[in-house]
């Protein structure tokens, strides 16, 4: 690694930790213990036309953020899926709000509000209440942001096979590729087990 990226690793790292310390002085857990889900990703996109203008819990990785003055939007991927999350200044309140500031990209987080669907037609939570679940320190390797996203992910082989969990994390065919095989691997067993 070069001397360059190192400084710049070592200052992502220094400017999250002491986002980490703001918020522990502020009162919050960087870390909790639990945090009740109702829905998953995936569970509210497909049955939206049920779930529409009801209350909604879900959690999960911060993998994109657009900051616009007193309001922000920003996507949330959990085990099945990503979904978009509206935090507007008015409606968590401006504690809440500058805490959101305190968020990066990697973070895990609990959102719990409306279901509803923007003037684009994307599905999003507009959320009133905001749980930081986990801090992350280190950004996401291989991972570039631009303008508050994810856009590249690994494109060397051997790291994303000596780090997996990586992998897993930043590209979503992987994982998909991964709980696929899983599914066909418990078929074949049950098949062969009921075959004696």
């Amino acid at each position: 690694m070069s001397e360059d990226k190192q400084q710049s690793l070592k200052q992502i790292i220094e400017a999250r930790t002491e986002k980490l310390k703001q918020l522990e002085e502020l009162g919050i857990t960087p870390y909790p213990y639990s945090y009740d889900v109702s829905h998953g990703s995936e569970e509210i996109l497909s049955g939206y036309d049920k779930l529409a203008g009801k209350t909604v819990t879900v959690a999960g990785r911060i993998i994109s953020m657009r900051r616009m003055g007193k309001a922000s939007f920003f996507h949330i991927q959990d085990y099945r899926g990503k979904i978009q999350t509206y935090i507007k200044k008015d409606i968590v309140g401006e504690k809440a709000y500058e805490l959101f500031k305190l968020f990066d990209i990697g973070d895990i987080v609990g959102v719990s509000g409306e279901l509803f669907k923007t003037k684009t037609g994307e599905i999003s939570v507009s959320c009133a209440e905001l749980t930081l679940l986990a801090k992350s320190l280190r950004p996401l390797p291989g991972a570039k942001e631009k303008e508050g996203s994810i856009f590249h992910a690994f494109a060397d082989k051997e790291q994303r096979y000596r780090n997996r969990y990586l992998d897993l994390i930043v590209n979503p065919e992987v994982r998909d590729t991964f709980v696929k095989r899983a599914k066909i691997i418990t078929a074949i067993r049950s098949f062969l087990d009921g075959e004696g």
